[in-house]
């Protein structure tokens, strides 16, 4: 199991088109995904578990991945959160 702490970069937060970005690529990988912020734990390949964050501009959270592929899964991830979601990267 991997953790890494991320802040979300994009001015709108992490809105339904980021989010679905998100559930998307992570849903890509074998390996269980979720995410820790304000004291809730939500699973990170579900859009409502993700939407139900409210992540605003600046949040912090903590990305937990487990499984055979999960340091492919935290690199594919972390790049959303450098790139604000932006780019066509998976």
């Amino acid at each position: 199991m991997i953790t890494k702490t991320v802040k979300v970069l994009n001015e709108s937060g992490l809105h339904a088109r980021p989010a679905s970005k998100l559930v998307k690529t992570a849903s890509g990988f074998e390996s269980d995904f979720f995410i820790k912020m304000y004291g809730y734990k939500v699973n990170g390949k579900s859009i409502l578990g993700v939407m139900t964050l409210a992540a605003e501009y600046g949040a912090e959270m903590e990305l937990i991945f487990d499984g055979p592929d999960e340091d492919e899964a935290l690199e594919a991830i972390n790049r959303l959160f450098d790139c604000k979601f932006e780019s066509n990267s998976k």
